[in-house]
């Protein structure tokens, strides 16, 4: 069994990504799609590790109030940030309210910020080489991989802050380093396909 559904529209989807309307256009429009640019891949970055221990959906459903809280998620902007933006995050109920975590993101703009490569160039230099088949079950979908191992230790070395194997993989998946689109869902995902 490949744990695909078929949704109304007829097309085969990975089973989360039909489980809600959410799901689906996240699924459909963003995972696993190639993703460039710092200040975009410093969002889905963050994002991922505010949903350490949380659903997803969570916080797709907050990512709008997210958006506002953190200027969209400018690097440069947010690198500035100080202990007033701290105490108003805090008391922003539309994101999540996680002093470590809303932390971990201010430093994570300063580190990002001071990459002579960029947070991009340096992200997407742990992508595998080569793609490989799609899994056919979620089984063969690793929590974390060498790959996102070394990623997370080059992160931490520079400063990066809640960026552990399994959220780095989090965010190859997320940011189309890795395709693991089941196989025969109707999303081809190739790196060709760069979201800009």
């Amino acid at each position: 069994m490949t744990e695909l559904v078929i949704g109304a529209d007829g097309l085969a989807r990975c089973a989360w990504g039909a489980s809600t309307p959410d799901y689906a256009v996240y699924h459909d429009m963003e995972w696993g799609r190639p993703l460039h640019g710092d200040d975009a891949l410093y969002e889905r970055m963050t994002l991922e590790a505010f949903q350490s221990g949380l659903s997803w959906l969570t916080i797709l459903r907050k990512r709008p109030a997210f958006r506002a809280a953190f200027a969209d998620f400018r690097i440069e902007a947010v690198a500035g940030y100080g202990e007033a933006d701290v105490a108003r995050l805090l008391a922003d109920a539309g994101i999540v309210r996680n002093r470590a975590k809303i932390e971990a993101a201010i430093a994570n703009a300063r580190a990002a910020l001071e990459l002579p490569e960029g947070l991009s160039a340096l992200l997407w230099s742990f992508a595998p080489a080569a793609d490989r088949d799609r899994p056919t079950a979620l089984t063969g979908v690793p929590a974390s991989t060498d790959a996102s191992a070394a990623m997370a230790k080059a992160l931490k070395r520079r400063g990066f802050r809640f960026v552990g194997p399994t959220t780095a993989y989090a965010l190859m998946q997320a940011t189309g380093m890795v395709d693991d689109h089941l196989a025969g869902c109707h999303v081809v995902a190739t790196r060709a396909n760069v979201m800009r």
